[in-house]
């Protein structure tokens, strides 16, 4: 299926240029009807436990062979933080193990792992400074050390889009004995994941954004064989190894990675990442990525071309799915090119303009007239 037979899956695509995918993407008539099956159900059965539960394990199921995992180290959470505090607390970090992450690591991992090691010194930053001076893997290597228990790596970055050598700052990792996270939300759905290539021990992602679904549903790979040195602290009904056993004095952990899920899922947001993969599905991983590659590749170009200054990938990092324009006043180039119907997502200095399979050179054309539009005004 070429991009646009693809693209004809997402109404909105008709009068809107949707740039913004890193944020939330296009919404497929597929998910739409996978969210009119779930109304039906509910008016048909009420309390449709049977069907949900079903959902639950079909979605398990797909994401497992999305991310060519095993369904027993799928845990399905409420958001990236969730699965990020899952992560930290399941390390045992004595009274001086150190965290290391990223600067540029989004807030709903960094954060997440930032307050289980508040004191100073338990949390070290990589400085995006760093990076550019030295490259990411040297600059991740001069704050690796001994006392290191978790290394924390964004597959591509939220800022820049920017795709990470991961597997060789997890060779440093594995070095001091330290395990590794690897933060895939920014790439999964456009980028080709695929855990058994990626060196680490546990993987975040989500089923909106690339992976075309809603919020509400995230996705936390634990791989088998790596041992908790803490049970789950945040738990609940369906961390048991029986959830319908409905019995609050057992805190039996299942082995599998659902040990890591707590309460119930966002039903909805199940039906609808389903769904989203499901699509995704229809193209080879490998084609997608070209297409989007070669969409970035151009806008980086032509934008460079005109004067635009854009934010690029560290020495040793690689361009991912999206364009950094590094503005002044990014909210109100945001509103002028969405006035125009084409959105994009603002992120501090930046306005990011990621693209999909679903994106054509058309895209790239209204995008860098509109900017070229509102040089000129300004």
């Amino acid at each position: 299926m070429d991009p646009h037979r693809f693209r004809a899956q997402f109404p909105s695509l008709v009068d809107t240029t949707h740039l913004a995918s890193c944020s939330q993407g296009a919404i497929s008539t597929r998910v739409t009807a996978a969210l009119a099956e779930l109304a039906y159900v509910l008016r048909d059965q009420g309390a449709p436990w049977g069907p949900w539960m079903a959902e639950v394990e079909r979605l398990r199921a797909t994401v497992a062979a999305f991310l060519h995992a095993d369904t027993a180290e799928i845990a399905l959470v409420p958001s990236a933080s969730h699965a990020a505090f899952q992560v930290a607390t399941a390390v045992d970090f004595g009274s001086d193990g150190v965290i290391v992450s990223m600067g540029a690591e989004f807030p709903s991992v960094g954060q997440a792992l930032h307050a289980q090691r508040p004191a100073p010194g338990q949390m070290r930053w990589v400085s995006q400074d760093s990076m550019r001076t030295v490259g990411v893997v040297e600059a991740y290597r001069a704050q690796i050390d001994d006392s290191t228990r978790l290394v924390s790596i964004p597959l591509a970055l939220y800022t820049d889009g920017s795709l990470q050598p991961v597997n060789a700052i997890a060779e440093h990792a594995r070095a001091v004995g330290a395990r590794v996270l690897v933060d895939a939300y920014q790439a999964a759905g456009v980028y080709p994941v695929d855990v058994t290539e990626i060196d680490c021990d546990y993987l975040i992602t989500g089923t909106l954004k690339y992976m075309l679904g809603l919020p509400g549903i995230a996705v936390l790979f634990a791989r088998s064989g790596v041992q908790d040195q803490h049970p789950p602290r945040m738990t609940g009904w369906f961390g048991r190894v029986d959830p319908f056993d409905f019995d609050p004095t057992s805190l039996d952990v299942p082995v599998e990675a659902r040990r890591f899920e707590s309460g119930t899922p966002g039903v909805p947001a199940v039906y609808a990442a389903r769904a989203g993969i499901e699509v995704l599905d229809q193209i080879d991983p490998t084609t997608r990525w070209k297409h989007v590659e070669s969409l970035v590749t151009e806008t980086t170009a032509r934008l460079t071309e005109t004067g635009e200054t854009l934010s690029l990938p560290a020495p040793d990092a690689r361009p991912g799915p999206q364009v950094a324009i590094v503005d002044a006043v990014p909210e109100a180039l945001t509103e002028f090119l969405a006035e125009r119907r084409i959105v994009t997502a603002p992120r501090g200095s930046i306005v990011r303009v990621s693209f999909h399979y679903y994106n054509t050179t058309d895209d790239v054309d209204r995008l860098c007239a509109a900017i070229e539009d509102y040089r000129r005004q300004a």
